[in-house]
């Protein structure tokens, strides 16, 4: 199947998420770093790609652990718990296993909101919004514990779910960073040092309710993200 960054829907749908991008640096914000999107291979087979697609993420999107999100007028909100890969280095195209595992520094929880008026269909227009991205929330993070990720996930104060591999859903976290910089080059970007990557939802995305207060994501053995919500 065609590589995403060869199939003229993603090339016209990245030139518009990028003009995207650069109109919110110029207007102040700060980029951060990127986001992974669609690694489910059902997903991929059903928007007809090869391999996850890659959005963008700022400053004006990130919220601390323990803040709030407003829900108002949103339509549709989804929360995506997520692994946060932290750049140590700057990582090319083609690098192999061994020096992308080495350019990640650090890995942490992290919760992905998306709202979306329409299901994922048309894969320009997905990414001429910026995958539905509205806000990240970052957790601690520490080295050291890639492959040995496990997730629990409580509302109410109730466990509501829960992955015993982190990385089994939503992917390698090695395989997916090493994609982001192949997929980025391919646009005349680069994966720097400092920039965080979140890798895609460890479990199935999780609708935001009417109501809901307080959602708590661990992962082990690094901690625990929080996000609460106001509507």
């Amino acid at each position: 199947m065609t590589l995403p960054w060869e199939d003229p829907r993603v090339q016209r749908g990245m030139k518009a998420l990028l003009k995207l991008r650069q109109e919110r640096i110029a207007a102040g914000d700060k980029p951060i770093g990127w986001k992974v999107a669609f690694g489910g291979k059902g997903i991929q087979e059903k928007l007809g790609i090869g391999a996850p697609l890659v959005g963008f993420l700022t400053q004006g999107g990130a919220v601390d652990s323990g803040g709030s999100v407003s829900l108002a007028g949103w339509k549709t909100p989804v929360l995506e718990p997520e692994i946060a890969a932290y750049m140590g280095r700057d990582l090319s195209a083609g690098a192999d296993r061994a020096a992308t595992e080495a350019a990640i520094a650090k890995l942490g929880p992290a919760f992905e909101l998306i709202d979306s008026e329409r299901p994922p269909e048309d894969v320009e227009w997905i990414l001429s919004g910026n995958i539905a991205h509205r806000h990240v929330v970052l957790g601690p993070s520490a080295a050291g514990t890639n492959g040995n990720l496990s997730g629990r996930i409580s509302r109410r104060g109730a466990e509501f779910a829960r992955a015993d591999d982190a990385q089994a859903l939503s992917g390698d976290v090695v395989t997916l960073v090493g994609h982001v910089a192949d997929y980025l080059a391919a646009f005349g970007e680069r994966l720097r040092a400092g920039d965080i990557v979140i890798c895609g939802s460890i479990v199935t995305p999780i609708p935001v309710d009417p109501g809901e207060d307080l959602i708590r994501y661990t992962l082990d053995p690094v901690g625990e993200v929080t996000v609460r919500f106001t509507h």
